[in-house]
């Protein structure tokens, strides 16, 4: 009896351990930048209303007027409900206004802080709130 509970708390605490580490792992945000980058004109791709996060790929043209394909993420679906967004917030040809925290490393990828629809309507990220950075 005392062999199995032992067992049992030590295979509880490799679970918490493996989990733990895996969110940790997961949520690092030291690799976006610490100022908002806006994306004017942004053409909506793709939606994914998908977990851990949703994501949108979008295309916008570079200062050169060259087409950059990005995607950033933003947070999980069942946050985003609960401020008003759905799968159909957004959708493939939509034009919008993308503020993200771009990656450090110069890749087209970001972490969402809020979209302006083509209407001006404001979809905030419920991971960053206000204009907050992740950090």
């Amino acid at each position: 009896m005392m062999k199995s509970k032992l067992l049992m708390s030590a295979a509880c605490a490799i679970m918490v351990l493996v989990v733990s580490g895996t969110m940790l792992a997961h949520h690092g945000t030291p690799a976006y930048e610490n100022k908002l980058t806006e994306l004017k004109q942004a053409t909506v791709t793709r939606f994914s209303w998908a977990n851990p996060h949703a994501l949108i790929n979008f295309d916008v043209k570079d200062a050169n007027g060259n087409a950059q394909h990005w995607v950033v993420e933003t947070a999980a679906p069942q946050a985003l409900k609960l401020i008003g967004w759905s799968k159909a917030s957004i959708g493939p040809g939509d034009v919008i206004t993308v503020y993200t925290y771009a990656s450090k490393t110069g890749n087209p990828v970001g972490r969402l802080s809020h979209i302006i629809l083509a209407d001006g309507t404001r979809l905030d990220d419920t991971v960053l709130g206000e204009d907050r950075h992740p950090n």
